[in-house]
């Protein structure tokens, strides 16, 4: 199930919000299990973005990936992961755009994706079967001088 919204309350101003559920399962019988690995149970994104006439412009967003089955018996799962970045900037006359933005901006210490299945180090007598992930980026600053002809 999905559902999505926009406000747009004036012109320069838009609200968004996304959400959506699922319940993803195999259909064929397996002693494994029903579950499909990395499929996320629950997403969900709200925005702000803010074009004022005067020339400043930003925004917000958080965004949430709940937690996901990594085998197909349900037994092991990822953490869900939740990230908000934000954007300010204005617009120097028609060609140029100074803007400044932050991502991570609780400095989240979860992961982008998460696998599970079997590795072996260098210094490891036998194959481990652990979680495997990518981490989010830590927080970032981001500066941009735009233009554009």
């Amino acid at each position: 199930m999905e559902l999505s919204a926009i406000w747009n309350p004036l012109r320069w101003l838009i609200i968004d919000a996304d959400l959506a559920w699922s319940h993803a399962r195999f259909t064929d019988e397996d002693p494994a299990g029903d579950r499909i690995p990395g499929a996320v149970e629950n997403v969900a994104s709200l925005g702000i973005a803010i074009d004022h006439p005067s020339g400043w412009f930003g925004g917000a967003r958080f965004r949430h990936f709940g937690a996901a089955p990594l085998i197909e018996d349900n037994s092991v799962r990822s953490d869900p992961t939740t990230l908000v970045n934000i954007e300010a900037g204005y617009r120097i006359g028609r060609h140029w755009r100074l803007s400044a933005a932050l991502y991570n901006v609780f400095d989240s210490k979860d992961s982008d994706i998460t696998y599970f299945y079997e590795s072996q180090l260098a210094d490891e007598a036998a194959p481990v079967e652990d979680i495997h992930f990518h981490p989010v980026e830590p927080r970032t600053v981001r500066l941009t001088l735009r233009t554009s002809f």
